[in-house]
C-alpha cells in the first residue's frame, strides 16, 4: 500500500500514504489502507508525510492517517492539490497542514535534509525523494520512468541522480513495477498516433477512459480533439474534478471554448464529439459502465461510436472490464484497448529494465532495496541489480513489516514492526486480516442485513418477493413496515433495471447495496452491511 518510515537519531519520517482498492473477498469495503499501529506508538516522533506523487495508492490513505495523526504534508503543488480535494471531503482540509516542495529547493527537516528530484510517470509532479542523514544519503524513487518527451516538456532530473551518485549514496529504494518488461517504457506521446487514427476514422462519438490522474493522456486527447474538429467533454466525477484543479493551476491547457457541459452532449452531433469519461477499470457504478447498459444521464453509445480503453487492466479487474466491454460492443460500439497493438492505445508510467539499470548506474548505491512490486518482481529486481553490479556492498528483499538497519558497520535486516490491514467501510475503521469474511460474519457494530432476490434468468423478472434476512441488525420482525419499504425498494430497483443489467449480478448487488445502505441510514440512522443474494431460476 506503499508507506515506508524512516527513522534516524530518534526521528522519523513517512513515505507516501496509499491504499488498496478491495476486490470481491472484501464484500461492504470501499478501501483498504495500511495498519499504522507503529505510527501510532511513536507519533511524537514523526517529522512529516513526504509525498512522491499523487496516485490513489499512494496518497489515499491520507485521511484516515491525518484523523489521527497530526504531522505536516509535503508534496509538489499538483500533489497537494489532490489531497486537498480528497481531505475536503472529510472535512480536514483545515484542520490539515500542507507544505509544497520543488524540485531544486532541498530544505531541512530535523536531523535530514529533503530533496524533491523530478522524475516522470503518469501523472504529473512526481519524483524521488533524496533523505540525507549523518550517516548517509538514502533515495526513494518512487513511481518512475525516464521520458524523453513528456508532454509538458519537464524531463526526468538524470543530472541530480548522477550528482548524488558521484557524493556516494547509502541506499536506493527503487520501482520494481515493469521489471519484467525489457527495455524502455514508450513516452507518454506514443499513443498520439493510434489516438489520431481513431479520432480522423471515427464517424459517430469517441469516448477515452483513463485514469483521473493521467493529465499527459487528456492533453494529448484534448489537442487531438481540437485538431479533429471536436468539442471535449470530461465524465465522471473524478475526472471531472481533476481536469478542473488541473486546468485551474496551468497543467492542462485547453483552448477557450472547446469544452462542453455534460448536460448539453446529446444537443451536439455526435461526429462533433469526444469524451473523456471515467470507469477504465469496470467499475459497476462508474461513468463508463453506465454508459456501457445505456443507464447514464447525459450520454449513450450507439453504433458507429468509437470507444477508447486507454489505461492497463489492473490485475483481478480483467472480468468486469470484459463484461463492460461486451455490453459497449452489443450496442455497436467498437473498442479499443490494450491488447499488444501498434500504436498503442496505452503506455506504462513505469520503468522498464534498461531505465532500472540506468537508475542503478547513476545512483550507484551501497545497498539496494527493490520496492513496490509483487515478490516476483522484488526478486527479478533484486537479481537485476546482481546482474549489473550495481550495489557495491549488497542488495536486500525486503517484506512489509520487515527493518533494514543502517549503521556504520554496514545493513542488515533487524526485526518486525507490526503490519496488516485496515478495512474502512463509510467512514469507520474496522482492522481486518486474511479471514475478513469470516470476522465480518461475526457481526459488526452495524449488524448485517442479507436481500435475496430471485430473477428468471430468461425474462429478468423477480420469481418470488425479495425477502430480508438480518444478524446483529435492528430486529426485523419488530418492524414490518420497515420491511415492507425495503422490500419494496428493491423490487423498485429490480424493475427499473434494463436488461442487460438484470443479466449483470454484479451491477444489480451494487445498486439494491447502494439503495439499501442509504434507506436504513435515513430511516434509523445505522449503515450495515449489505450483502445481497442473487437466486438465478
Amino acid at each position: 500500500m506503499n508507506m515506508m518510515a524512516f527513522e534516524s537519531d530518534g526521528h522519523l519520517v513517512v513515505v507516501d500514504c496509499g491504499v488498496i482498492f478491495p476486490d470481491a473477498e472484501l464484500p461492504g469495503v470501499d478501501v483498504v489502507i495500511p495498519n499504522i499501529t507503529y505510527l501510532l506508538e511513536n507519533r511524537d516522533r514523526i517529522l512529516a508525510i513526504l509525498l512522491t506523487h499523487g496516485h490513489e495508492d499512494h496518497i489515499g490513505a491520507l485521511p484516515y492517517v491525518l484523523d489521527q495523526i497530526d504531522a505536516p504534508v509535503y508534496g509538489t503543488p499538483f500533489t497537494l492539490a489532490l489531497v486537498r480535494a480528497r481531505l475536503e471531503e472529510h472535512g480536514l482540509a483545515e484542520a490539515a497542514t500542507l507544505r509544497e516542495m520543488h524540485p531544486g529547493e532541498p530544505f531541512e527537516l530535523g536531523p535530514y535534509r529533503v530533496e524533491f528530484i523530478h522524475l516522470t510517470h503518469s501523472i504529473i509532479d512526481s519524483g524521488a525523494l533524496a533523505l540525507t542523514t549523518p550517516l548517509g544519503t538514502v533515495i526513494h524513487t518512487g513511481d518512475f520512468k525516464f521520458d524523453p518527451t513528456p508532454t509538458d516538456q519537464r524531463v526526468s532530473d538524470l543530472h541530480t541522480l548522477a550528482d548524488y551518485g558521484r557524493r556516494g549514496v547509502l541506499a536506493l529504494f527503487s520501482d520494481s513495477t515493469n521489471v519484467e518488461r525489457p527495455g524502455m517504457t514508450p513516452s507518454e506521446r506514443a499513443v498520439r498516433e493510434r489516438l489520431s487514427e481513431v479520432l480522423a476514422e471515427a464517424h459517430g462519438r469517441v469516448l477515452i477512459s483513463c485514469f483521473a490522474t493521467s493529465l499527459h493522456r487528456m492533453q494529448i486527447f484534448a489537442d487531438l480533439a481540437r485538431e479533429h474538429g471536436r468539442r471535449l467533454c470530461f465524465l465522471g466525477r473524478s475526472m471531472y474534478q481533476n481536469s478542473e484543479i488541473a486546468m485551474r493551476m496551468g497543467r492542462l491547457s485547453i483552448e477557450e471554448g472547446l469544452i462542453v457541459n455534460p448536460q448539453d452532449l446529446r444537443k451536439l452531433p455526435v461526429d462533433q464529439l469526444a469524451v473523456v469519461v471515467a470507469g477504465s477499470q469496470g467499475e459497476p457504478l462508474s461513468a463508463l459502465a453506465r454508459i456501457a447498459v445505456d443507464r447514464h444521464r447525459w450520454l449513450s453509445v450507439e453504433p458507429g461510436d468509437e470507444v477508447i480503453l486507454s489505461a492497463r487492466i489492473i490485475p483481478g479487474n480483467e472480468k468486469a472490464i470484459f463484461r463492460m466491454m461486451d455490453h459497449l460492443y452489443r450496442r455497436g460500439a467498437r473498442v479499443h484497448w490494450d491488447d499488444g497493438s501498434h500504436p498503442p492505445v496505452h503506455v506504462s508510467g513505469h520503468a522498464s529494465q534498461d531505465e532500472l539499470r540506468l537508475m542503478l548506474n547513476l545512483v550507484r548505491p551501497r545497498f539496494f532495496v527493490p520496492v513496490h512490486g509483487e515478490y516476483r518482481q522484488l526478486y527479478r529486481h533484486l537479481e537485476l541489480a546482481k546482474e549489473l553490479g550495481g550495489t557495491s556492498e549488497g542488495a536486500f528483499l525486503l517484506e512489509s513489516g520487515d527493518v533494514l538497519e543502517f549503521d556504520s558497520e554496514g545493513a542488515r535486516k533487524s526485526g518486525r514492526v507490526p503490519v496488516g490491514r485496515v478495512c474502512i467501510d463509510v467512514g469507520t475503521l474496522d482492522e481486518v486480516g486474511d479471514v475478513i469474511l469470516s470476522e465480518r460474519r461475526r457481526i459488526s457494530a452495524e449488524g448485517i442485513v442479507i436481500p435475496i432476490v430471485a430473477i428468471n434468468k430468461y425474462t429478468g423478472e423477480m420469481e418470488l418477493p425479495p425477502e430480508i434476512v438480518s444478524r446483529g441488525f435492528f430486529p426485523l420482525e419488530e418492524a414490518q413496515d420497515l420491511v415492507e419499504k425495503a422490500r419494496a425498494m428493491i423490487r423498485t430497483t429490480v424493475e427499473i433495471s434494463n436488461i442487460e443489467e438484470k443479466s449483470d449480478w454484479g451491477v444489480v448487488k451494487d445498486k439494491i447495496r447502494s439503495v439499501l445502505r442509504k434507506f436504513f441510514d435515513e430511516e434509523l440512522g445505522k449503515r450495515p452491511m449489505v450483502l445481497p443474494v442473487i437466486l438465478e431460476v
